[in-house]
């Protein structure tokens, strides 16, 4: 939108159908016809990877009860035209966010206006319970009011379909044009309170047993010995892991206090974020103090986890999201009755580390990719209902483990955890002794995630602009090394640079760009679709020889990847 464009959408935001309070702040914002006033109304708030985030606040361009409730009014038709016959039923859950609880009953009004019985819980709760609860109650969608681990002054508004996944093609274009086909005025807020149902402990009771049969595989182990310390950086998962653990045997949790209660302001830590050190640390000081052996914290809506374990030198370090997958994929794989299964299949995402494809070749299992985010690892499950799925995960942290829920599932990820380091423990060994043999057998895989953040108007052209760059002028040496093979998701093409050939990809399109090394080593560059970030994932190997060299080869790893970065002039 040019400026005229943007004040004009603003002004409609002073009159009906928008209420006395968003008249008042928006006439502020015209008024001061600044930077936030130019954000709020350029455009429309856009679905990305996970849903919809944005700020909270007054526009077109924020979180708030219109652009809710439009968005919901589109499900709402759309769900109505798609099963004319059947009552049709939608889950709602929230987390710790600020307006969150509001926003879930906005969202409930008017599903419920719409003639759809709605299931709503009554308190915060975690993003896969939601999963589980479309799946449970026989829903037809599900809502879940979160923003994940973006700064306190973001929400966001996921859309879960059926199988319990999140929406992908076709229905996420069938909604979407519905959505924007809608005004404002369309919207109907007159909820009918008969057709909304609050959940109780029952519906959390039934979704814990079945996170401990999916979760609890270790065997005979005393898992009393195992001494965790727990945080939920102010989240939901507060509500459900301690319970999960402690129903599994695990007596010996401690936590985090400090960062127990819910709060959407984050106090304690910069981000919410357990992929950040930061995040961890009064966890990790806690683990010092008292001689834990590991550490699990979780994002606020509790689907993604971050882990810390004892090193060869008895130091806490924070594993990357690569790291705890292939862990975790290897101990999966190991207590699984593989043999008994019918086409096993593990799955990942196209940015993360080539190395489940070696574990998948070691224990005679498919390895499927997809695309970033869990909704594609979904769509593989629900794709091909004659294979068995045995778990997956992707870099940023997340992990499912089997098909009961349909996402990225930290509760029944930290009991997987837990179980791996109880039998690790049990075995005279600990997780990092046991991803060491992991490099030693597979060879060392060391990776790192760069983001760049590039906020606003100017910073999302920024952004594009650099795509552009990379697509128009790739670059034929990375690091020194030699590019051999370019796949460009959004042209759905795989260029081989040595053959001179080009194939297509057999996947969705996507602005995601990746390039290989003639090293083996493996970049891939995409903005993010949750945050105003451009994220570059760099992937590099070599061999291992002995347990004693590990630290050498992770810094030859190391510069490998700062001449990587300098090549990016990063």
């Amino acid at each position: 939108m040019n400026k005229e464009q943007i004040l004009k959408t603003a002004q409609s935001w002073t009159q009906a159908p928008f209420d006395e309070s968003t008249v008042t702040r928006t006439l502020a914002l015209i008024t001061a016809n600044n930077d936030e006033f130019q954000e709020s109304f350029y455009k429309d708030l856009e679905f990305g990877t996970g849903g919809m985030r944005g700020v909270m606040g007054v526009g077109t361009n924020r979180i708030n009860k219109y652009t809710l409730g439009k968005n919901t009014q589109g499900l709402s038709q759309y769900l109505n035209k798609q099963f004319p016959d059947e009552q049709v039923k939608v889950a709602i859950a929230y987390d710790c966010r600020h307006n969150s609880k509001e926003l879930a009953q906005v969202v409930a009004n008017v599903f419920s206006a719409n003639g759809i019985h709605v299931y709503l819980f009554p308190d915060l709760r975690p993003t896969p319970l939601l999963s589980y609860t479309v799946k449970a109650k026989d829903c037809h969608a599900g809502i879940v009011l979160t923003a994940s681990h973006n700064p306190p002054e973001y929400n966001g508004y996921k859309v879960y379909w059926q199988d319990g996944g999140q929406l992908v093609p076709p229905q996420d274009k069938e909604i979407l044009d519905l959505i924007g086909s809608l005004e404002f005025a369309d919207v109907n807020f007159n909820g009918d309170d008969q057709l909304i149902e609050l959940l109780t402990d029952a519906d959390d009771n039934v979704f814990i047993d079945d996170s401990i049969k999916a979760g609890k595989i270790a065997g005979d182990v005393d898992r009393s010995q195992l001494k965790i310390v727990f945080t939920s950086l102010h989240g939901t998962s507060i509500t459900l892991i301690p319970e999960t653990l402690k129903r599994a045997g695990y007596t010996n949790v401690h936590i985090v206090e400090e960062q127990a209660v819910p709060n959407g302001d984050f106090p304690t830590v910069k981000s919410p974020n357990p992929e950040e050190p930061e995040a961890l640390k009064m966890a990790v000081d806690l683990a010092n103090e008292i001689d834990a052996d590991m550490v699990i914290g979780t994002d606020p809506d509790s689907d993604r986890l971050g882990i810390a374990v004892r090193d060869t030198d008895g130091n806490m370090k924070l594993l990357n999201g690569n790291q705890t997958m292939v862990a975790m994929t290897d101990f999966l794989l190991k207590q699984s009755d593989i043999k008994a299964m019918k086409d096993p299949f593990i799955g990942s995402t196209i940015v993360s580390t080539p190395m489940m494809h070696d574990l998948a070749h070691a224990y005679d299992v498919e390895c499927k990719e997809g695309l970033t985010g869990f909704k594609w690892i979904a769509k593989m499950i629900k794709d091909h209902p004659q294979q068995h799925f045995i778990g997956g995960g992707e870099e940023s942290f997340g992990y499912m483990v089997g098909d009961f829920v349909r996402d990225k599932d930290a509760v029944t990820a930290c009991l997987l955890a837990c179980e791996m380091y109880a039998f690790a423990k049990s075995n005279s060994s600990t997780v990092y002794q046991e991803l060491i043999k992991l490099y030693l057998k597979y060879g060392v895989y060391q990776e790192k995630l760069v983001s760049l953040v590039k906020k606003g108007i100017s910073g999302a052209a920024e952004i594009k602009q650099m795509m552009i760059d990379l697509r128009e002028n790739p670059p034929k040496q990375i690091g020194g090394q030699d590019v051999i093979i370019v796949e460009d998701y959004a042209a759905s093409t795989r260029e081989n640079k040595h053959l001179n050939k080009t194939e297509t990809l057999d996947i969705p399109k996507s602005n995601v760009l990746i390039f290989y090394l003639a090293d083996g080593s493996k970049i891939a560059a995409r903005p993010s679709g949750t945050e105003p970030k451009i994220k570059f994932y760099i992937s590099v190997k070599t061999a291992l020889d002995k347990v004693e060299n590990y630290t050498l080869i992770q810094t030859q790893l190391e510069d490998k990847i700062k001449g990587i970065l300098a090549s990016f002039d990063i």
